[in-house]
């Protein structure tokens, strides 16, 4: 079997949980859209169970047990066995939430104990704790302080048997709380004989006064000194009691946190990751300055590294964030779907001489593709989708290796409409349509052109070189606009020795708009080009024959070749040119298809056909342009061919399900 080339683009979902790491911190497994998605290696699915009724917005695990929440306002405990080989999921308990959406769970184990430790938050401004030493979860402490929905949930193990379990939990109010839990030795007394009850009465006092004081501003109603107390069964009549108390306020985003995970065990500092909707990514390490001792449960965290944008929720910020290879990598994805990756270069013994750079990472489309066109040249691909972005991939050589890998290298334009197709008219210039009456023209600035040289994509001449070197979207506007110098180089100065980052992709690879095509009544549907890369021909949503028609303009002046091929009364759904561009094949939803034959004024009628009993999605010739096929939705594909001076279905292929495309291979092998 011959070898072919793989390249998989795939965004991730907008779920800070839609994501985790490996043990092995090498390999990544995410969310995308109804799928799985691995960064690198294959993934066997052990077990499927149907869990809620609607989506599962939060999923943690320890042990045995995994924690599944959902916007039904349940969450349910299951529990793990093997039997004969074969791994069953039972549900064990549900909790009801009663009208709140759990956003955010973490599940971990009470030190020293076998007893299950499981918080859970969301559209509340508490974390709710529920403590599992027997058979079933009991709703133990409900942790106040936070004033907004809690997004970030993150539980870190001591690193030696002096230190709390502690964790952290960050809001929409921008703020990270941690929360020490530690053994609880109750004493009967005070130096002054004032009994705990009583100092946990004067602190609710003494927080009153605080909120009576600062009202909503910082130091009000925020510090919690409060003991919360947890009890667990450790014997048949015994038990044990552990304390969870408020332990430090991290402030440092400007807006809300999406995100919390800590460092993995045995990393040399312990660090907490956060990420926000400003499009920001901290790492909070405990200060080494007033802790000489190292005790990583200092009250005193510093802001250790800050990676991101600068500007603040742009594109929609950070959605969720991770570690990998041992806490030398940070990873984070945005709103789009696409990730960023940090690496520490030189990790050093303190955090004052360690460097951080960032690397590529994995991006894709975070909606359905809707349509892609190789370049005539064959060197790389574009593709557009529902997420209204037009990317363009191609293969790069790996920095110091032979290795050639596929990624997106540009994101040529980031629209405010869906995007249904686009096509290539040279190397250097695109057609896209929208959900919009405007059909766009983009060309190559000069920064495609010298990036794609040094990443040996493909190859320019000097003259092709001569452009403006990037654009940019004025405020308020959709097209893109020519610039010839700012901000617009993607590294700094001239160096295109890398592909660009996602941050990049998104603002500093657009193409200039150069042309507007006007013409039909309503919004785009389809578009086409022919095999000369000449005429282009586009169609728009139609429920009469007026509209139903299909305009071929001439990509040198973008002017009306003919008049319009009328013939359909409702959407045209597929536009294809024969491989001479003889012929326009067209198919609509009225279930017909229509020839159209090249004259001296344009394209005219010449036969057609309505034998499809639903909507034709789909049509194609063959590479000698003596047959072509139709794919229609009452599950069939025709083939027709021209017997004489007609057009008659050849052959009838019936397929399980609606057939939505057809395609003719290039090469005639075997006579086939």
């Amino acid at each position: 079997m011959a070898s072919c080339l793989v390249y998989v683009s795939a965004s991730t979902n907008r779920f800070n949980q839609a994501a985790d790491v490996s043990p092995s911190s090498t390999l990544i497994a995410f969310g995308s859209s109804g799928s799985v998605a691995l960064w690198d290696l294959e993934w066997a699915i052990a077990s499927t169970v149907q869990a809620h009724t609607k989506a599962i917005s939060t999923l943690c695990a320890a042990a045995d047990v995994i924690v599944t929440g959902a916007s039904d306002s349940l969450v349910k405990i299951w529990k793990l066995s093997d039997v004969s080989g074969n791994v069953e999921i039972t549900e064990s308990q549900m909790i009801n939430l009663k009208g709140k959406l759990p956003l955010v769970s973490a599940l971990t184990s009470l030190p020293q104990t076998s007893a299950l430790l499981l918080a859970i938050a969301g559209t509340d401004t508490k974390v709710q704790v529920w403590v599992c030493s027997d058979d079933s979860f009991v709703h133990s402490a409900t942790l106040a302080g936070h004033e907004d929905w809690i997004c970030g949930l993150a539980f870190k193990a001591p690193q030696a048997q002096e230190f709390p379990l502690v964790l952290a939990s960050g809001s929409q109010d921008a703020t990270i709380r941690l929360w020490n839990i530690e053994p609880w030795k109750k004493t009967t007394e005070t130096k002054i004989g004032t009994s705990t009850d009583l100092i946990d009465e004067l602190l609710d006092d003494f927080e009153a006064s605080l909120g009576d004081l600062g009202g909503n501003e910082e130091g009000g109603k925020q510090i919690s000194l409060k003991h919360h107390i947890l009890t667990i069964k450790t014997g048949a009549d015994s038990s044990q009691q552990f304390s969870v108390t408020f332990d430090a306020l991290l402030i440092g985003h400007e807006a809300g946190v999406t995100s919390l995970t800590w460092s993995p065990v045995g990393s040399s500092t312990p660090t907490l990751l956060s990420t926000s909707t400003d499009s920001s990514v901290i790492l909070w390490s405990p200060s080494t300055i007033l802790n000489t001792s190292g005790d990583s449960s200092s009250s005193i965290w510093i802001n250790r590294q800050r990676f991101g944008d600068v500007g603040g929720q742009r594109l929609g910020g950070f959605v969720g964030g991770l570690w990998a290879n041992g806490g030398n990598d940070a990873l984070a994805w945005g709103w789009a779907g696409g990730w960023r990756r940090w690496r520490c270069d030189y990790p050093g013994v303190d955090i004052a001489s360690e460097s951080w750079s960032e690397k590529g990472a994995i991006t894709g489309h975070k909606g359905p593709v809707k349509g892609l066109d190789w370049s005539p040249d064959g060197k790389y691909v574009i593709s557009v989708g529902l997420d209204q972005t037009t990317r363009i991939h191609g293969p790069v050589r790996m920095p110091g290796t032979d290795k050639i890998s596929w990624h997106e290298i540009a994101r040529p334009q980031v629209h405010g409409y869906d995007l249904l197709n686009v096509v290539f008219i040279s190397p250097l210039k695109f057609v896209s349509i929208a959900d919009e009456k405007v059909v766009r023209v983009f060309e190559s600035p000069r920064n495609f052109v010298e990036l794609t040289v040094k990443l040996d994509v493909a190859q320019f001449t000097e003259q092709e070189h001569e452009r403006p070197l990037g654009a940019n979207v004025p405020p308020l506007g959709l097209s893109n606009k020519a610039t010839s110098e700012g901000a617009q180089e993607l590294v700094g100065g001239s160096d295109y020795s890398r592909r660009p980052f996602d941050g990049e992709l998104a603002s500093a690879t657009l193409w200039p708009e150069i042309e507007k095509i006007f013409g039909h009544g309503y919004e785009s549907i389809t578009l086409g080009i022919s095999n000369s890369r000449k005429l282009i021909a586009t169609a728009c949503k139609a429920t009469s024959g007026e509209h139903a028609v299909v305009r071929v303009y001439d990509i040198t002046n973008f002017k009306l070749v003919g008049q319009p091929l009328q013939g359909h009364v409702l959407t045209v759904t597929r536009i294809a040119f024969s491989p001479d561009d003889k012929h326009i094949l067209t198919v609509s939803r009225d279930r017909s298809w229509r020839l159209f034959e090249q004259q001296a004024k344009g394209y005219l009628p010449v036969a057609a056909d309505k034998s499809h009993g639903r909507i034709i999605w789909d049509c194609g010739w063959s590479i000698e342009g003596d047959v072509f096929a139709t794919a229609s939705r009452d599950k069939t594909v025709k083939i027709w061919r021209r017997v004489d001076a007609e057009w008659k279905a050849a052959n009838t292929i019936k397929v399980s399900q609606p057939a939505t495309a057809v395609a003719f291979s290039p090469e005639n092998a075997q006579n086939r």
